[in-house]
């Protein structure tokens, strides 16, 4: 989705982003080279690279030297987050990415940003997917992504599921607008600064991989306890007023989810690499006591089943805790094009057709006689039982068709001949349904149904034929008791507000799962069917 360069107001004449990429270092100069060359070799290049010596004990300048344009800035040791900080005093761009010196970007990390952006406007900042890499950056396991759902400040408290830096692109007079950096913070202040900034900011995500973080052996983020303890400082300067419900609920989840989520690395290792967690896991028994041995004896229970059997039962796991698991990253909804465009087609079934389906399947016994379709005849051949004749009405000539023109010129269709008709999504292309609606009646033969599907909320495309209404269950409710009278019509409202935002978003039904698609809730009419049957 995000690929290629955002010319807005983002790249100048000579070809270079309106973006900085700030590098940090405290005694990384032997990995600084890797992350320089990956600043270098961005399809957008940056127009400024900022390296801060954070009175590194190695010589940092020396290998920025090798690097030009980059430049460097030394200071006296004060800490990361004013290392940031002063990187961020330091430069004029529009846009920011705060790279460690002991990681690196990928080639697209720039342009995915800028295009992040560019479908977000807006946004306080936009992040990405980033791999796990080890010590000479050969990637380890899949993708990272930033699981938001809905992104904000009330997710977030639920966890950082940013998870690393530089896979953030932040728009950078948002970010000083809000004060930078945290200087007091020795872990975490990356994830305070988000919560911070998401109180005031709408924010976004995107799927594609933008950095690898590198697993050396030193990373402070390797010490689980601490990162924990700090964690849960951050999560208690946030804690939310009681009179919010929702944002105290996702706050305790975060608190004992994160708790339970650090407790859980440090039983991960066994063998040899466990011996170094020792220490760690006496710690963390010493902080979350209850937690911890949870952790233990469920990793301990799953170490001892066959292979197969434990990830069935991670599986199941997955299942329990996050409906879905795996079939679509709900953080890319925080966006302002959608999932896919078309309804879903291009991801397999729309979720319309769910409720339109399963509308004709139930009433597939009134689908006989003579029958006339719009369009073609697909849902005819589906659902009907023992039609005798079959037409097709299109307002174009195209094979099949047996009527052409428009529905709501009198005269087009003969008077009392069919015994149903299927007329779904199409009421909202004509201009005057009432029209098409009359003329409809009057070609029905007494006791004829109508069974029509008219769309509430959706996505407007106007690709073959323009589109004028969307319907509420009471307008489609009198449009057709004006003609077939109140006790001829029946009316089904379908979706909710799950089915409604999957819609927008073309979010397919193989994405999600009819089970989500089933409850209905009237508030959020995605579909409205209507059983329409002529007097006898």
């Amino acid at each position: 989705m995000f690929q290629g360069p955002y010319w807005m107001r983002s790249v100048d004449a000579s070809g270079l982003a309106d973006v900085a990429v700030v590098i940090a270092s405290y005694n990384h100069a032997h990995f600084l080279g890797d992350a320089l060359k990956s600043v270098l070799a961005q399809t957008v290049p940056a127009q400024d690279i900022v390296v801060i010596d954070d009175g590194s004990l190695d010589d940092p300048a020396a290998v920025v030297a090798q690097h030009p344009p980059a430049r460097i800035i030394r200071t006296a040791n004060q800490g990361l987050p004013a290392a940031r900080n002063n990187g961020l005093a330091a430069i004029n761009t529009h846009y920011v990415i705060f790279l460690d010196a002991d990681d690196v970007l990928l080639p697209g990390a720039i342009a995915d940003g800028l295009a992040c952006m560019k479908a977000n406007p807006g946004a306080a900042f936009v992040c990405g997917a980033f791999r796990l890499a080890d010590g000479d950056l050969k990637p380890r396991g899949g993708p990272v992504l930033p699981r938001l759902g809905p992104l904000g400040h009330t997710a977030l408290l639920r966890g950082n599921h940013i998870g690393m830096p530089a896979s953030v692109f932040y728009d950078r007079a948002k970010l000083v607008e809000c004060g930078g950096f945290d200087p007091t913070l020795r872990r975490c202040e990356d994830y305070e600064l988000y919560l911070r900034m998401t109180q005031r900011h709408r924010i976004a995500s995107h799927a594609n991989v933008v950095a690898h973080y590198r697993l050396h052996g030193s990373n402070m983020s390797l010490d689980a306890v601490e990162m924990l303890a700090w964690n849960r400082a951050i999560l208690e300067r946030y804690r939310p007023d009681e009179t919010d419900a929702a944002a105290l609920q996702a706050w305790k989840e975060g608190m004992h989810g994160q708790t339970a989520a650090f407790a859980n690395i440090v039983w991960t290792d066994r063998g040899a690499r466990a011996w170094p967690k020792w220490n760690q896991r006496r710690r963390m028994m010493a902080l979350a006591p209850w937690t911890t041995t949870k952790a233990a004896l469920r990793q301990i229970l799953v170490r001892g089943l066959p292979g197969p059997l434990a990830e069935v039962l991670r599986g199941i796991r997955r299942r329990a805790l996050i409906a879905g698991a795996g079939k679509i990253d709900f953080g890319d909804l925080a966006r302002i094009t959608p999932v896919s465009e078309g309804y879903g087609f291009r991801r397999g079934t729309p979720v319309d057709r769910f409720y339109i389906e399963s509308f004709l399947e139930r009433h597939a016994g009134e689908i006989r006689g003579h029958v006339l379709e719009i369009a073609d005849d697909k849902y005819s051949r589906r659902f009907g039982k023992d039609i005798v004749r079959q037409d097709v009405l299109s307002v174009k000539d195209v094979p099949g068709a047996t009527i052409v023109g428009d529905l709501t010129s009198e005269g087009l269709l003969p008077p009392a001949s069919f015994d149903c008709v299927i007329l779904t999504q199409t009421l909202q292309y004509l201009f005057d349904p009432r029209a098409a609606v009359r003329n409809l009646h009057a070609a029905m033969r007494p006791g004829g149904v109508v069974l029509a599907t008219v769309p509430g909320i959706t996505p407007v495309v106007n690709n073959d034929w323009e589109w004028y209404w969307p319907f509420t269950a009471r307008a489609a409710r009198r449009l057709f008791e004006e003609t077939f009278g109140e006790g001829n019509v029946e009316l089904e409202v379908n979706g909710n507000a799950f089915a409604a935002t999957c819609f927008i978003q073309g979010i397919a039904q193989e994405d999600v799962g009819v089970q989500w698609l089933e409850p209905r809730d009237p508030s959020f009419p995605v579909n409205i069917a209507i059983r329409a049957r002529r007097s006898a």
